[in-house]
């Protein structure tokens, strides 16, 4: 046990005893370091201008991720080394601070020190395949500009980041690694009725939240943090996860993927990817590079949103959660771990361990659809997810799942009954389960959507699910924008 956060800063380990377990990185470094290059926008984490570069091990390798740095904690630094703008230059301009002066993308410059930094980040990151427009406009999503139109930054990107990784940065990672495989032990920084605790294991973790089941839990504080930044609350025990060696854990078997709680969105985008493409579109969508890259599988199930939007999807294709309470686990299925709204499933000092996902059999097919006014970076309206298992021309079974619909993510049961025998040729025998859609759910309106809208939608979602299937044939390709797979025909 120490009780102390400790992390690099231009080549120095920095430990810090006595803070508040709400300070924010961002604060860390503007107030007490006097690092100003790093921007308050949003403050929500939607904005980018506050995007810090962080290095970090993981299964023994340095890896680059981004972080926003107005929402993240202080104490989520604990074994990383951070990287801010004022770093890059060493007697001259990094190689992507200097695109950006040739290509001319920085105008008002409030923005620019986030978009450096984030395209800092992609030039430290390993690619599979070459960089495009396209890829650079997936990784920029997080950062907003209002002055250049955002094409000089992407061609500053694809003119400084094709090549691998070859600077002052990389040639030190080796020596960084070492001072990072120092960190290690459980942390314990503050006093019993106020702390910021990053337990390594979950054996601590779980003995430490018997201990103290009122304190929040934080993954990725993509949520928390806003309670910090927008709500000003005061959160006296802070239980960070992600130091929790065994939860970020991913078990591929060959009828199903098994992701710890602490698995990031980022880490579990290829396996979700591979179960059907329309994951993988999920994925791509989901928040941003900053979000994906610290925010966690167990964590936008636990927090219980309506409108998250992995659990419908999950729930559609039939997932178990396992819940830990000490040394005692509990399975249940999914959508019964969501009870009413804020409310799940969980008894005190008892957490999300992590979840199965099946994979899709023969004769089962699936889609699923993220409706939203922004294309990039929004929160859905109405998140719409099916699983159908279909025999010859008819629907024998169906799984039918919605976000932001009703208080918690929920299955449409009545529409999943009606669909029982439908045939897919006929679409009027669809009308039934779409119809059905009014007595599942009772939307609301708000400033995504009206009840109505989100009504529409959501048969739209369902009829649009089971047109695409129906054109189908057996055993064809279904390409996408992620990847081709082989449609698992019956």
């Amino acid at each position: 046990m120490r009780h102390d956060i400790r992390f690099l800063r231009r080549g120095h380990e920095v430990r810090l005893s006595s803070f508040s377990p709400t300070l924010t990185l961002l604060d860390y470094l503007r107030l007490q370091e006097r690092a100003v290059g790093t921007k308050e926008g949003c403050a929500e984490g939607d904005c980018g201008a506050c995007t810090v570069v962080v290095r970090r091990l993981v299964e023994g390798r340095v890896r680059y991720e981004l972080r926003n740095s107005c929402i993240v904690l202080a104490g989520q630094a604990d074994g990383c080394d951070v990287i801010t703008v004022e770093d890059l230059a060493n007697g001259e301009l990094h190689p992507v601070q200097q695109a950006m002066v040739d290509s001319h993308g920085s105008q008002c410059g409030f923005c620019t020190p986030g978009f450096v930094m984030a395209l800092f980040g992609l030039y430290h990151t390993p690619r599979e395949t070459p960089l495009d427009r396209t890829a650079v406009n997936d990784w920029i999503a997080g950062n907003l500009c209002r002055c250049t139109g955002y094409r000089p930054i992407v061609d500053a990107a694809l003119s400084s980041c094709v090549s691998p990784a070859r600077d002052r940065f990389s040639d030190e990672d080796a020596a960084v690694a070492l001072k990072l495989a120092a960190m290690t032990g459980d942390v314990f920084a503050g006093t019993p009725d106020r702390f910021f605790a990053a337990p390594a294991s979950v054996e601590s973790f779980a003995a430490l939240y018997l201990d103290h089941p009122d304190a929040i839990l934080v993954s990725g504080a993509t949520d928390v943090g806003l309670w910090i930044t927008k709500q000003l609350r005061d959160i006296p025990k802070i239980i960070w996860l992600g130091r929790a060696q065994g939860l970020a854990h991913v078990d591929e078997a060959a009828d199903a993927v098994t992701f710890g709680a602490g698995v990031t969105h980022e880490d579990a985008a290829p396996h979700l990817a591979r179960i059907d493409p329309d994951l993988g579109e999920l994925m791509r969508r989901f928040a941003s590079v900053q979000v994906r890259s610290i925010g966690t599988i167990g964590g936008n199930i636990a927090n219980g949103s309506p409108i998250g939007d992995t659990p419908p999807a999950l729930i559609a294709l039939g997932a178990t959660l396992a819940l830990q309470r000490g040394g005692l686990l509990r399975e249940l299925p999914l959508e019964d771990f969501f009870i009413s709204y804020g409310k799940q499933d969980r008894v005190r000092g008892e957490f999300v361990r992590s979840v199965r996902v099946p994979k899709l059999k023969a004769g089962e097919y699936f889609r699923c659809y993220k409706i939203s006014k922004r294309f990039d970076q929004d929160i859905s309206a109405v998140m719409g997810a099916f699983r159908f298992t279909v025999k010859g021309p008819h629907v024998t079974s169906a799984r039918i799942a919605f976000g932001g619909m009703a208080a918690t993510p929920k299955r449409a049961l009545n529409a999943e009954e009606k669909l029982a025998g439908a045939d897919l040729r006929l679409s009027s025998d669809w009308q039934a389960a779409i119809d059905a859609l009014a007595q599942d759910f009772s939307p609301i309106d708000d400033a995504r959507g009206s009840a109505a809208y989100r009504r529409h939608v959501a048969g739209a979602l369902l009829s649009k699910a089971l047109t695409e299937i129906a054109g189908v044939p057996s055993g064809a390709t279904r390409v996408t924008g992620i990847r081709e797979v082989a449609d698992a025909a019956g």
